[in-house]
C-alpha cells in the first residue's frame, strides 16, 4: 500500500473515531466553507485532506463503515485515479447540483441514526434538502459539532494577508454608488439589515480585492449592513489603516471575523433581515433570535455585479486584448520549438503560458489552474498536471488548453484545442461538431430576459444530431477582476428560475466540448458579452440582445472538417479572425506577429 492511500485511510479511520465518539453514525463532507465558496482556502479543504480527491467539486460521506464520493462526469476519470486503493467509493452524479447523496444516506442509515455535518460550512438551502430528505426516513440531522477539526490534527488557520483597494479607473463604480444601490434593494422589500457572506459579493460592494483564495482576488469575510453603515467582519490586521479609514467614511466598521453571529444574535427584535438562502450557511441562519423577521431572497449585489457597466466593458476588452496577445506569443514559441524538435510537457505549458500573462499590462495572477491535457488527459474537462503526474507532448494528437487570468480590468477564460502533428479524420470530426456548437450559441439573438438555462440546446444541438453530447455547462458567469464562475446566469441544463435571466452587461462563457475517455478532448471556449441591439420590432416584441464575443485569440482552422461547415459559419469564423487580428496586431510584433498573421487567414467555403 503506497504512503498516500495508508495515509487516506488512516484519516478516514480517525473521522471514524470522532464519529463514534459523538454517536453519529455518518458525516457528511461538502466542499464549502462558511462562505458557500466554490474555490476554498486550505482550511475548509477538508473533504479534500480526507480523500485526495482534488477536484473543486465533489461532497464526502463517511459512514461507519462505508466511505463514498459523489462527483460529477467533469470529475469521473480524475476521481477514479486519485481514490484508487483509499477504500472510498466513487458514486457519479449526473450535475454538480445533485443532491444524490442525500438519497444515499437515507439507504445506507436507519430511523434513530444521527448524520454529523458542520452547520458552519452548510447551505441553508441544502440544510432544508437534507433535513427534508433525511427526516422522512427519521434520521437525525446533527450540525453543532465539526467533526473534521478533531480528526485534522495540523489543519490550516486562516489565511492573513491584507486586503487592498480596487481602484480608479478600472473600478468604475464607487463604493458609495454601489452600497447606495444595494441599500435601495432593501428599501423595496422593507429590509434594514442585509447579511452578505459570499466573498466575491462582499469584495465587489466594497471594491477590496485580496488573496486569500487561489486565482480568486477575494478575501474572507462577512458584512452585516443595515440602512446607514454596516459592520465587516475579518480578520485582525488584514485591513490597512489608510483603507480602513476609508470604508469608514463609507460608513464601514472593522469587527473580529468570529463575531458575525454574535451581531446578528443582537439584531433588534423589530429588525427585518434580508439574506439570501443560498448564499448564507445554516449556523449564521440560527444565529438570528426568533422574533427578527427574515426575508429570503438573492443578494441584491449577485445581481447587480454580473451586469458590467459600459466603462466596465471598456477596460474588459483592453483586457482580454492583453490575454489574447500573450497567447499569441506563448503559441508562437510553442510551435516554432516543436518545429526545432524540443521536447515539451504538459508543465512546460502551464508555466510557459503563465510567463507570458505575467508580462502583460495590469495583469494580477491566473484566473484559475491551467489545464493543458494532452490526448487522454484532455477528455478530462478539469485536469491539471501535476509534478507527479503529466504527459509528455509527441506524437499525432490533440492538445487542449484552458486558461485565464486576472486584471485589473477584467477576468479572462479560454479554451483552445490544437493539432500535433497529424490529426485523424475522427478527431477533425469531433472538433468541428465542437466548433459549430460554439458558433451556434456565439451567433444567436434573444429576447432580454431569457432564462439563460434556455439557450443551452443551441449549442449542443450539432452534437445532439449526431448522438453526442457532453456532461458539464455550456457557459457559466464571469466577474469583473473576480471569480471566473459568477452567477446567476447559467447556460446549462440547470432548471431555469427566475434570477437566471440574461440581461444587458452580463459576461458569460461559451464552452461546449466533447470528449472521448482514454483517448482525446475537444473543447472550444471564449467569453461573450450581453449587449442590447435595435430592430424594426422592438416596440412590438420588446429588446432583444446578442453577443458580442470578447476573447481574442485564433481558433485553429487545420483541424477542421470543411465539409460539416456552411457557408454562413466559415464566414462569422473568417469574421471573427479578422477582428483578432485588427486588435492583436498593434500589440505584437516579430515571431508572435507572424504567427497571429497566419492563424487568422480566411478559410474558403
Amino acid at each position: 500500500m503506497d504512503t498516500r492511500t495508508s495515509e487516506t485511510r488512516l484519516r478516514i479511520e480517525r473521522l471514524r473515531d470522532a464519529l463514534a465518539a459523538h454517536g453519529a453514525q455518518a458525516v457528511f463532507v461538502p466542499s464549502s466553507d462558511p462562505h458557500l465558496s466554490e474555490y476554498l482556502p486550505g482550511r475548509w479543504q477538508g473533504r479534500e485532506w480526507l480523500s485526495g480527491f482534488t477536484g473543486s467539486m465533489g461532497s464526502l460521506v463517511v459512514t461507519r463503515d462505508r466511505a463514498a464520493l459523489f462527483a460529477d462526469s467533469r470529475y469521473w476519470d480524475q476521481a477514479e485515479a486519485q481514490l484508487a486503493g483509499s477504500g472510498i467509493e466513487l458514486q457519479k452524479t449526473s450535475s454538480g447540483a445533485s443532491t444524490q447523496y442525500i438519497e444515499w444516506i437515507a439507504q445506507q442509515l436507519h430511523a434513530g441514526d444521527t448524520l454529523a455535518v458542520d452547520g458552519q460550512v452548510l447551505g441553508l438551502a441544502l440544510a432544508n434538502a437534507l433535513r427534508a430528505g433525511l427526516g422522512r426516513k427519521g434520521i437525525t440531522l446533527r450540525t453543532d459539532t465539526d467533526l473534521l477539526q478533531q480528526a485534522w490534527d495540523d489543519r490550516p488557520t486562516l489565511p492573513m494577508d491584507a486586503v487592498y483597494e480596487h481602484l480608479p479607473p478600472q473600478a468604475a463604480v464607487s463604493r458609495a454608488d454601489k452600497l447606495a444601490r444595494v441599500r435601495a434593494a432593501m428599501g423595496t422589500i422593507g429590509a434594514t439589515h442585509h447579511l452578505v457572506s459570499t466573498v466575491d459579493d462582499v469584495a465587489w460592494l466594497l471594491n477590496l480585492r485580496g488573496s486569500d483564495v487561489e486565482c480568486n482576488p477575494v478575501f474572507i469575510a462577512h458584512l452585516l449592513l443595515d440602512l446607514q453603515g454596516g459592520r465587516l467582519f475579518i480578520g485582525s490586521g488584514k485591513v490597512p489603516a489608510d483603507v480602513a479609514a476609508r470604508l469608514s467614511t463609507d460608513g464601514i466598521q472593522l469587527a473580529a471575523y468570529d463575531q458575525a453571529a454574535a451581531a446578528l444574535a443582537a439584531l433588534p427584535a423589530d429588525a427585518t433581515l434580508l439574506i439570501d438562502p443560498r448564499r448564507v450557511t445554516l449556523g449564521l441562519r440560527e444565529a438570528v433570535p426568533a422574533g427578527v423577521k427574515v426575508v429570503e431572497q438573492i443578494n441584491p449585489s449577485t445581481l447587480l455585479k454580473s451586469r458590467k457597466t459600459p466603462a466596465e466593458a471598456v477596460f474588459i476588452r483592453e483586457a482580454m486584448a492583453e490575454d489574447g496577445a500573450a497567447m499569441c506569443e506563448f503559441y508562437a514559441d510553442f510551435e516554432a520549438s516543436l518545429a526545432r524538435g524540443e521536447r515539451w510537457s504538459e508543465l512546460d505549458v502551464d508555466a510557459k503560458l503563465s510567463a507570458q500573462r505575467r508580462k502583460r499590462k495590469g495583469f494580477v495572477g491566473l484566473s484559475f489552474s491551467t489545464i493543458a491535457g494532452w490526448m487522454a488527459n484532455g477528455a478530462q474537462p478539469h485536469y491539471r498536471a501535476l509534478p507527479e503526474s503529466f504527459a509528455q507532448i509527441e506524437g499525432n494528437g490533440l492538445l487542449l488548453i484552458d486558461s485565464g487570468g486576472q486584471y485589473l480590468g477584467g477576468t479572462t477564460d479560454i479554451t483552445r484545442v490544437w493539432p500535433i502533428g497529424t490529426v485523424s479524420a475522427e478527431q477533425k470530426r469531433d472538433y468541428t461538431l465542437v466548433l459549430k456548437g460554439t458558433l451556434a450559441l456565439s451567433r444567436t439573438r434573444f429576447p432580454r430576459g431569457t432564462l439563460s438555462p434556455m439557450l443551452d440546446a443551441i449549442a449542443r444541438a450539432p452534437l445532439w444530431e449526431h448522438g453526442l453530447d457532453y456532461g458539464h455547462g455550456t457557459g457559466h458567469g464571469v466577474g469583473y477582476f473576480m471569480n471566473v464562475h459568477e452567477g446567476p446566469q447559467s447556460i446549462s441544463k440547470a432548471i431555469p428560475e427566475a434570477t437566471m435571466a440574461m440581461e444587458p452587461g452580463m459576461i458569460t462563457s461559451i464552452e461546449p466540448g466533447l470528449y472521448r475517455p482514454g483517448l482525446w478532448g475537444v473543447r472550444i471556449e471564449n467569453l461573450v458579452l450581453n449587449v442590447a441591439i435595435d430592430t424594426p420590432e422592438k416596440n412590438a416584441f420588446g429588446e432583444m440582445l446578442e453577443f458580442e464575443t470578447l476573447t481574442l485569440c485564433p481558433i485553429d482552422t487545420r483541424c477542421l472538417d470543411r465539409s460539416l461547415l456552411r457557408a454562413d459559419e466559415i464566414a462569422w469564423l473568417n469574421g471573427y479572425h479578422a477582428t483578432v487580428r485588427e486588435r492583436l496586431q498593434p500589440l505584437v510584433s516579430g515571431p508572435a506577429l507572424a504567427w497571429l498573421l497566419a492563424r487568422t487567414e480566411p478559410v474558403s467555403a
